[in-house]
């Protein structure tokens, strides 16, 4: 799905659900990639979902709603939350609101 400058390519395979985001996270585009990423969750019921940002440029406030949502709703649902090879721009935005501190979120550079 394109919108905006965002692409989302969400794949199952087995208990992971994987969704590889290229483009910028704005309010813009935010909302129609949590409904595609909240859809495929309540579809497959995986056990894991991953967050690829390795093609994610720019990413505001509501790029971290989007992650912080879908971590509250894998918590619900008992998956668990892995966000893939965030820029060092990225990582930065999470060190300072302090993401990589929360227990039920795990980056891997």
């Amino acid at each position: 799905m394109i919108k905006e400058g965002l692409c989302a390519i969400i794949e199952a395979d087995g208990a992971v659900l994987t969704a590889t985001l290229q483009g910028e996270i704005d309010h813009h585009t935010a909302a129609t990639v949590r409904g595609e990423i909240d859809t495929a969750l309540f579809k497959h019921k995986p056990n894991r979902l991953r967050l690829d940002l390795a093609n994610v440029g720019f990413m505001d406030s509501s790029g971290l709603g989007l992650i912080l949502g879908r971590a509250a709703l894998c918590r619900e649902l008992g998956a668990e939350l892995t966000l893939l090879h965030p820029s060092e721009r990225i990582m930065r935005v999470f060190r300072v609101v302090g993401l990589e501190r929360l227990s039920h979120i795990t980056i891997e550079e």
